[in-house]
């Protein structure tokens, strides 16, 4: 036997972790997001204990949304540097929206043969001057500069009334 007692030394290594840990500045603090900028690309947030009053750039692990603007974040500091924050998530506080009010949902089957997008008043596919919407009322709206319309089978026209030009 070598003599050491594993028991002991795994203690020793998470103390040598915890002193590591504890050097610099916070780790886990709660800030609020108070903007971004960028077009959204980089999160402006507060925090107690951060140098100066103005929102401070940080990076982030999650999805960040408008609507979260005003929310408290997590945040984990690189390396202690309270001036290099990380958003690590939001917090929920039972602020969210309600359980009828919530964004459409994107669903997308496992098998990967289907995909179901939903809306609440209607839905818009836009690539450059070519859009479909569908609305909430039923209306399918088909607009483009060019638009084709090709089957190998029979190409049915079904309507109440049918108008071409």
């Amino acid at each position: 036997m070598s003599g050491r007692d594993p028991i002991a030394e795994e203690a020793a290594s998470a103390a040598d972790l915890m002193r590591l840990s504890s050097v610099g500045g916070p780790h886990i603090v709660v800030g609020k997001l108070i903007g971004m900028m960028n077009e959204g690309r980089t999160a402006l947030v507060l925090f107690c204990g951060q140098d100066g009053t103005a929102g401070v750039r940080a990076r982030s692990v999650v999805d960040l949304h408008a609507s979260h603007i005003g929310s408290e974040v997590v945040l984990a500091f690189e390396a202690g540097d309270t001036g290099r924050p990380i958003i690590m998530g939001v917090l929920r506080n039972g602020d969210g929206w309600p359980a009828g009010d919530r964004p459409g949902q994107v669903e997308a089957d496992v098998d990967g043969e289907r995909l179901i997008v939903s809306a609440k008043e209607q839905l818009v596919l836009r690539c450059g001057k070519a859009s479909i919407t569908l609305t909430k009322a039923g209306k399918v709206v088909i607009q483009g500069t060019y638009m084709l319309s090709r089957s190998s089978g029979v190409n049915l026209i079904k309507g109440g009334a049918v108008q071409i030009n």
